[in-house]
């Protein structure tokens, strides 16, 4: 309880990842990670609605959302062209304002993603779905012919579903270039809409979707979960903003692609397989892994 006091966090927080300990494996929360502090984490211990601190705006929001007026500031920010870290139901994500080429164009630097690499897109609603992708599609006369009606059930979730992209969304989200010549003229991208307050009340005071990317270990492939070391991570690298919801459990959305029938797994995480999608065992290929994007 003496590092609560130190850091300025209320002692809750670190008996709850005591008991996250016990109950889930390291590999599935890498809880042995989020509690190694840098030095610097006293720089974002202040207890004000925001502060800035080397450029950075560091705002600690309740998870329910019951505190969602902290989260003007970043609204404005993304309005502006900032690049920034927000929560979701599954992981933290690096996100931007959809519109803004500039800021799309950072957050791949930030994260040194390339070009070629798809990302996702953060919706609000299904009417974001349906202006920036050419939405579900109605089936096949072969069990498939109400999926709009099951993803619904699906959403808000944690799924990353993959769509062909409208002409309305901008070419720095999608794909338009890949290794496989075979897809080399698909433009897909992600869709996901989270259930998570914090991100909800976020995107419901923006007026287009957010782009996004998932936040791992610059040298290591594992996730990044506890919001104070991604600031130490990222910030130098030229983030805006982080907005704290606390450690998340290290575990990503499922992705599913529904660009062929019936929709098919890419990837299995948080998200429950339901009925409707194909779970193939090994299908994982190189193709395929250059179909998923950069998904939280």
């Amino acid at each position: 309880m003496e590092m609560a006091r130190l850091c300025g966090h209320k002692p809750l927080r670190f008996d709850a990842l005591s008991r996250n300990r016990h109950n889930h494996n390291s590999r599935g929360l890498v809880l042995s990670m989020a509690i190694k502090r840098s030095p610097k984490r006293l720089k974002y211990t202040d207890t004000t609605r925001f502060n800035k601190e080397g450029g950075l705006v560091y705002i600690e929001a309740d998870p329910s959302g019951s505190d969602s007026w902290k989260l003007e500031p970043v609204v404005n920010l993304l309005k502006q062209g900032a690049v920034g870290v927000i929560p979701t139901d599954t992981l933290y994500a690096i996100a931007c304002d959809l519109t803004n080429n500039s800021a799309i164009e950072r957050l791949r630097r930030i994260k040194n993603i390339d070009a070629s690499k798809p990302l996702s897109i953060l919706c609000h609603s299904f009417r974001d779905i349906d202006k920036y992708t050419a939405g579900f599609p109605c089936g096949d006369g072969q069990g498939h012919a109400n999926l709009f009606k099951a993803v619904k059930l699906c959403l808000p979730g944690p799924y990353t579903f993959i769509l062909m992209a409208s002409k309305a969304l901008p070419k720095q989200c999608i794909r338009f270039g890949t290794t496989s010549a075979k897809y080399a003229s698909r433009k897909n991208v992600g869709v996901r809409m989270p259930d998570d307050a914090i991100c909800q009340a976020i995107l419901k005071e923006m007026t287009a979707p957010l782009i996004c990317t998932s936040i791992k270990f610059l040298n290591e492939d594992e996730w990044m979960i506890d919001p104070v070391m991604i600031a130490d991570t990222y910030g130098p690298e030229g983030l805006d903003f982080v907005v704290d919801g606390g450690v998340r459990l290290a575990q990503s959305s499922t992705v599913v692609d529904m660009t062929k029938l019936p929709p098919r797994v890419l990837r299995e995480g948080k998200g429950t397989i339901s009925n409707w999608m194909v779970l193939e065992e090994d299908q994982e290929t190189d193709v395929e892994e250059d179909l998923i994007p950069a998904a939280i």
